[in-house]
């Protein structure tokens, strides 16, 4: 019943899911539509407003999600650098993007190498050959903050996917 009840306020925390698109949920002011192969996951932090497993064939990459409200959360340059302060990256695999998508100002970071993951402060475990590609989305009602780490190869393989998922919640704008 404790499990049911921590599953229920997971799928609220992520924002009001649709009765017509059980693959869709807000974050902020988008609308996210999930892929039938990703799979959702249990919120792990008060912090995150949604969080998704992309299977690979030897371990999964995961999504999150997370959204301050105005002002809050730190802004893009605050995030950069924290996510890339969770990887001691390969030369020259960290890019900076800063991009317009459907009329949002969106910037893009990716790196490859070793991954210290964990929470803030907390103790790390180095996951080695690992990936990250997140996507910074600027709005007046606050940032949206989606980051994918997982397998090097995975993140990659994924990569356009996790882009066209990322587009169509902007172009779709609530």
């Amino acid at each position: 019943m404790k499990r049911l009840a921590l599953s229920l306020l997971a799928l609220c925390a992520a924002g009001p899911l649709r009765a017509d698109d059980p693959a869709a949920f807000t974050v902020g002011a988008f609308t996210f539509h999930r892929p039938a192969e990703w799979k959702w996951v249990e919120v792990t932090s008060p912090m995150r407003k949604a969080q998704l497993s992309v299977p690979g064939a030897s371990a999964a990459a995961d999504i999150t999600f997370f959204h301050f409200g105005p002002g809050g959360g730190g802004g893009v340059k605050a995030n950069i650098d924290r996510w890339l302060g969770q990887f001691h990256s390969a030369e020259g695999a960290t890019k900076i993007e800063p991009r317009q998508i459907a009329g949002a100002k969106v910037t893009l970071v990716s790196t490859e190498g070793t991954f210290s993951s964990g929470m803030p402060g907390g103790p790390t475990t180095p996951m080695n050959d690992y990936a990250l590609l997140g996507a910074i989305v600027e709005h007046p009602e606050g940032d949206v903050f989606v980051k994918m780490t997982g397998p090097a190869a995975l993140v990659k393989e994924t990569r356009e996917k996790f882009l066209a998922f990322v587009t169509t919640a902007l172009a779709a704008k609530k």
